[in-house]
């Protein structure tokens, strides 16, 4: 069992954790501290009620309202319900309030144990200027560039032209790519200036900005720390987050690709003189920024900034060394020494992380809320998600919904695992960015190791997953439907597809065959119900309305009759009634589950009748357009 030292010095049981927060880093630290013997607290807004987490542990505790402002940022509601719950100890997760050095002294003052750095480490790394000036004090190798105090517009741009261009405009407080900047020349500096101070004065009530060279050819390296209070400090080697999207990471491996020993131990020796800098305890990531134009060079990689807490990416750290980091954690905070000394921890295989997000890739990455009726992602890999089918993705909260970390004696073994992995993912009606991942990892250039952090903007192109179906995906999900219909026999035709006990049923084709489409689709599959079919292939989900109205004729996929594929509101209407369409045409636009859907003409043809109105409500099964063929039907 998990101890803590006490100020006597005499060593008792640590029963009881709060987790403040939410989703899939709740239930991850949930399973550690189970299997570890520790009671569970966690807490929840109104909007997570029903959530994942909340049943897995032991007790839940309501803190306010769904906003996150109003539950999980407000640090006295929660050391008020860690109290309630008779909680001996308060475990920050990530995001929130993790790197809030005045939440972690209130959790201290109020009697409870932090799970997490002292405040004063926090603080000390808080802030980007101050952070680089201790790190350059430490030895640390930091980006050139200015970090002075002299915020005037003018003597900022001169440094930028001393510094050379292209520069960043980066806030010293915060992350996440808000109050950043790319300056390519002199002429662009002005209005990035202006641009970057104010989105770091709304996002973090601090104008102030630092200026550093830009690295033309930048990979995003990073590496896990650990401290303990009684002065150890190890490295859990490197990962690799280059590819990265707005600023956000997508992908992440362990360790980094193109990594040699000398470079390593380069890196990874700063690394821990940055966390000896602070004197350090916990859980925490130093991240360098690497020049990779000639790959990487120990003199050639800088220190960005800390993160003074675990990280969405550490399971892959987690599956290369074969610790458990949560663990570590806990056992930090307890009062006890690192598990493992630097000389017993080693590199072991491959792993690679994708972020499963609720979001659409072919509408500019717009999130995508709602219902999860159909939740499968597969038994292969490691997978940590904060959902089950059923449950909601709420618009308040970070959109993640998984990630999903393959594994390997290999980085190329380790894709494999995790492209298979990407390939089985159906989530229905709530879109994701699955096919967006699969078509990231089986890119050639991310296989022969050709990443850098302007990957996903060069290949986005190829990346976005097309949103009108092919042909042979509209063959298969005929198939699918054939094959449903054939299968009941309470009901002739596609009138009756629903069994009597069950609401759907599914099928999987593993390879379309000659006769039912022209070309081969692998592992497609897919279910059937009385409105629609939905087909998943590479990640990627297409949807067809069934119509099934009037005496029960089957109208079949293909009769150009549009109909709701569930509840909501014409948005917009765009085409008239008699009017020639092409197929994939967008013919009206409805929003449902706080998200549109375009539902586009099947074939080409002519609108012959229209029913929709724009504003107007339908539901489920609704006609809305049908569309006539050009070509007589046989």
């Amino acid at each position: 069992m998990l101890k803590r030292v006490q100020h006597d010095g005499r060593k008792r049981v640590l029963k009881s954790l709060l987790i403040a927060n939410r989703g899939e880093i709740a239930c991850r630290v949930i399973r550690t501290a189970r299997r570890l013997g520790i009671r569970t607290v966690a807490v929840y807004s109104d909007a997570d009620a029903k959530a994942l987490h909340v049943r897995m542990a032991d007790e839940a505790v309501h803190i306010g309202s769904s906003p996150a402002r109003e539950s999980y940022l407000r640090g006295d509601k929660i050391i008020e319900a860690a109290k309630a719950a008779d909680a001996e100890a308060i475990h920050p997760g990530y995001g929130f309030l993790s790197e809030n050095a005045d939440f972690a002294q209130a959790v201290i003052d109020a009697g409870l144990i932090w799970v997490g750095p002292k405040p004063d480490s926090i603080r000390a790394m808080g802030l980007k200027d101050a952070a680089k000036k201790l790190m350059a004090e430490a030895g640390v190798p930091v980006t050139p560039g200015y970090l002075g105090e002299d915020q005037d517009p003018k003597r900022l741009k001169q440094e930028a032209d001393a510094i050379g261009y292209p520069v960043l405009i980066k806030a010293v407080a915060g992350g996440g790519g808000k109050g950043m900047r790319r300056v390519d020349d002199v002429k662009g500096f002005d209005d990035a200036l202006e641009s970057a101070k104010r989105e770091a004065a709304s996002a973090f009530g601090v104008d102030r900005v630092l200026i550093e060279k830009y690295i033309t050819a930048p990979r995003h390296i990073e590496v896990q720390v650990f401290g303990d209070s009684h002065g150890n400090v190890v490295h859990l080697f490197e990962r690799d987050c280059s590819l990265q999207r707005r600023h956000q990471k997508v992908i992440e491996e362990a360790p980094a690709p193109g990594m040699d020993a000398e470079t390593r131990h380069a890196v990874c020796g700063a690394a821990v003189r940055a966390a000896q800098a602070v004197n350090y305890e916990g859980a925490g990531t130093i991240e360098f920024i690497a020049d990779a134009s000639e790959g990487l060079r120990a003199d050639r990689i800088w220190f960005m900034e800390m993160n003074t807490r675990l990280q969405v990416e550490h399971p892959v750290t987690e599956e290369i060394t074969g610790q458990d980091l949560v663990e570590w954690q806990l056992r930090v905070a307890s009062g006890e020494e690192l598990p493992k000394k630097q000389a017993e921890l080693s590199i072991n295989g491959h792993a690679i992380e994708a972020r499963l997000y609720a979001e659409d890739p072919a509408r500019g990455f717009l999130p995508s809320v709602g219902k999860l009726d159909h939740f499968d992602l597969g038994d292969e890999g490691r997978i940590e998600t904060g959902v089950e089918e059923g449950d909601a993705i709420s618009p308040f909260y970070d959109p993640m919904i998984a990630k999903l970390i393959g594994t390997g004696n290999t980085r190329d073994d380790a894709i494999d695992e995790l492209a298979a992995m990407l390939d089985g993912i159906e989530v229905w009606p709530v879109r994701t960015n699955a096919a967006f991942l699969f078509n990231a990892v089986v890119d050639p250039d991310f296989g022969d190791k050709r990443i850098d952090t302007g990957f996903i903007e060069k290949h986005l192109d190829e990346l976005v997953p097309p949103s009108e179906p092919s042909d042979a995906i509209r063959r298969a999900a005929g198939t699918i439907a054939v094959l449903a219909a054939e299968q009941n026999t309470a009901l002739p035709g596609l009138a009756g597809l629903r069994l009597n006990a069950q609401p759907r049923l599914a099928v999987t084709l593993n390879g379309s065959p000659d006769e039912l489409a022209e070309e081969e689709i692998a592992d497609v599959s897919g279910f059937a119900d009385e409105a629609r079919v939905v087909v998943f292939t590479e990640g990627q989900m297409y949807e067809f309305a069934l119509a099934t109205r009037g005496t029960g004729t089957s109208h079949g996929l293909h009769d150009g009759e549009i109909e709701a594929p569930m509840p909501g509101k014409v948005t917009a209407v765009e085409v008239k009634q008699g009017e020639k369409v092409a197929k994939g045409q967008r013919l009206l636009t409805l929003e449902a589950m706080k998200m549109e859907h375009a539902l586009t003409a099947p074939f080409d043809g002519s609108v012959a009748e229209l029913i929709a109105t724009a504003g107007a409500q339908v539901t489920e099964g609704q006609l809305l357009v049908r569309v006539e063929s050009e070509q007589p039907s046989s």
